[in-house]
């Protein structure tokens, strides 16, 4: 090959076991945005793509976010060669004079969030960002933050930029109306469930921003403010770290579940604010390998461009799977994983050996998100309830799935017209055509009984879906209980596994099941006496849909259902083992009566995600 993609990643040599490693790695990621900072350094801009946020807040995104990280790099003792650089584009940007000002901030403005890295940046090092400004540039800057705090900031973690921008302002001993602040504290006070878990606003959906946005601002400020709040934010971090390890497998990969998976490894960020927060939640030996395990495994994924930019994507360049407000600057909110450099060398997160994390039970049961998790040889999956994102672009796939794997990821489609090709992995589909399809995409009722999940919701209104799901590790079981009014056309898949060229996989259709066997892995799918007779298919799923593998392989059982009322019922295996065939392949679970199941749900708790109203589009 002339080009490996995985070679341009420059994680892809550093060992990332010690804090020079994460000093190198920091550096080495930031590098390849300087060619790309605009002649007043007030802005970044990396390629021509568009959010739904005008250029100028884009190119303060790229200039911005980097902050994250270089901000702890420098409070540490690192050494970053190019401040003058941030120096002169936040005299430029803020002022408004000037052709490369950032524009003017208007309400729930892209600019609120950006100004949040500014603010922490200036709360930790001020000497390198306000210290070297002008007393115009100042002025400028004071300026633009308290205007930019007049506006209504979005009803979820964006409160925090605000409060972040005034911990700026009070280290700079800038006036300003402090009201605003300690209403935002209360209110995202409102979000807070219990067991250490927020929503993410007044929605039905518990998802990374809970670790990377709510606990990681709260941690910050629990360092840098000391008043009842920030008692709070700590107490509510130890018990949340109890319950998101389990979202970790043994290789560092995390769960791929929600909006925003393009922010990559800062979905270590609670792991690393817990350094800066210097918060012992689980021994320091084990925060410190969840948090370097993590970024190890980005360091062999092609998720940067040729020239070393981080790319829109997850584990390759993917636009298909982004967000409308992910610009080419987006991903930088990665650097949120470095903020361990802001603690000194003796810090026991350095000092301590990494440790491999508590003995876990192969399932543990969580009641806010709504999941069972289970640890399938080393790969944790998560079963879930479902949860509802309908204003973001494919929220049933990132939300609704019926389970989620560190190893496999998750698929987007391609194609809302094409049932016959379509991936749905970890999703039941219907089509009353034939070509368009329907599926979970939010739930009436969700329920959890000791491990086992319940939920109740309609494709279309007058459907009706019960679907049972239930951990027999590795396997997986799961029983719907349909009711509709007309015939309709049924896909239901399994896992998806990475697909070789030159068809060097095994592929199996039968009635009734399906497999395949990649180069490492086993995934299949196993009809457990439905009232219909399904057809396995080893779908050859469309390229680019799944968010780690470009090309990939799902097992599906497919059938027409009649009108009335029909069961279906399955048995789905995943595995780093593709002996699976002839051990765990052989042996499906058995599964309980609808009675049963039904007692069951009867006798569930409430899962906490589904309290609030939730939003219709």
């Amino acid at each position: 090959m002339t080009y490996d993609p995985a070679c341009a990643n420059p994680l892809a040599v550093n060992p990332l076991e010690t804090r020079s490693d994460m000093r190198r790695a920091m550096l080495d990621l930031f590098d390849p945005l300087l060619p790309y900072f605009s002649e007043g350094n007030a802005r970044v801009r990396l390629d021509a793509g568009a959010a739904h946020f005008d250029r100028a807040a884009a190119d303060l995104e790229g200039f911005a976010r980097p902050l994250w990280g270089l901000a702890p790099l420098t409070a540490g003792g690192g050494d970053f060669p190019h401040w003058r650089r941030y120096v002169e584009g936040i005299a430029n940007g803020t002022d408004p004079n000037h052709p490369e000002f950032w524009g003017k901030v208007n309400n729930r403005d892209q600019r609120m969030v950006e100004l949040a890295a500014l603010g922490f940046a200036l709360a930790l090092v001020p000497e390198k960002l306000w210290d070297p400004l002008s007393g115009r540039a100042r002025d400028n800057l004071v300026t633009y933050l308290l205007h930019a705090r007049k506006f209504d900031y979005a009803d979820n973690n964006w409160k925090f930029f605000r409060i972040l921008v005034d911990i700026a302002l009070d280290r700079l001993d800038v006036e300003y109306d402090r009201s605003l602040t300690n209403a935002y504290l209360s209110e995202l006070d409102g979000f807070y469930i219990a067991d250490g878990w927020y929503r993410d606003g007044n929605v039905r959906r518990v998802d990374h921003y809970i670790p990377f946005a709510m606990h990681f601002y709260g941690l910050i400020y629990s360092r840098l403010v000391e008043d009842d709040h920030a008692k709070r934010y700590r107490e509510r971090a130890l018990a949340f770290a109890q319950d998101f390890r389990h979202w970790f497998a043994e290789d560092g990969a995390t769960l791929p579940f929600g909006r925003s998976l393009t922010y990559r490894f800062a979905c270590a960020g609670f792991w690393s604010a817990l350094a800066f927060a210097d918060l012992e939640a689980l021994p320091w030996g084990e925060i410190k390998s969840l948090c370097l395990r993590h970024l190890r495994w980005w360091a062999d994924k092609p998720m940067t461009h040729r020239d070393g930019v981080l790319s829109i994507g997850y584990g390759y360049p993917n636009l298909l799977m982004s967000e409308n407000y992910n610009s080419a600057g987006s991903p930088y909110w990665a650097f949120k994983a470095f903020l361990p450099l802001a603690v000194d060398k003796d810090h026991p997160f350095w000092t301590s050996k990494e440790t491999p994390p508590s003995p876990r039970s192969d399932t543990v049961a969580l009641r806010h998100p709504g999941m069972v998790m289970m640890l399938c040889k080393g790969d944790v999956v998560a079963l879930s309830s479902g949860q509802e994102n309908r204003q973001m672009r494919f929220g049933s796939e990132k939300y609704a799935k019926f389970a989620y794997s560190t190893r496999y990821g998750f698929s987007v489609e391609s194609d809302e017209r094409a049932f016959v090709g379509g991936a749905f992995d970890s999703m039941l589909a219907f089509s009353d055509d034939g070509i368009h399809y329907r599926v979970r995409e939010t739930n009436e009722e969700a329920r959890l009984a000791g491990n086992v999940l319940f939920s109740m919701w309609s494709p279309w209104p007058d459907v009706v879906v019960e679907t049972w799901l239930l951990p027999t590790v590795p396997w997986h079981v799961r029983v719907h209980r349909i009711t509709t009014p007309r015939p309709l056309e049924t896909a239901e898949g399994g896992f998806a596994i990475a697909r070789r060229d030159f068809e060097a996989d095994t592929l199996s259709s039968e009635a009734g099941s399906a497999y395949a066997i990649g180069e490492e892995d086993f995934t299949g799918i196993r009809d457990l006496g439905s009232m219909v007779a399904r057809q396995g298919l080893a779908q050859k799923a469309p390229p680019n849909t799944n968010l780690i593998a470009a090309k990939t392989l799902v097992p599906q059982l497919r059938a027409t259902i009649p009108a009335g009322e029909t069961i279906l019922r399955c048995a789905v295996l995943a595995v780093r083992d593709t002996s699976a065939v002839t051990c765990e392949w052989e042996v499906p679970p058995a599964v309980p009566d609808i009675a049963e199941l039904r007692a069951m749900a009867e006798q569930g708790v409430t899962v906490s995600a589904m309290h609030a109203p939730g939003r219709m589009p």
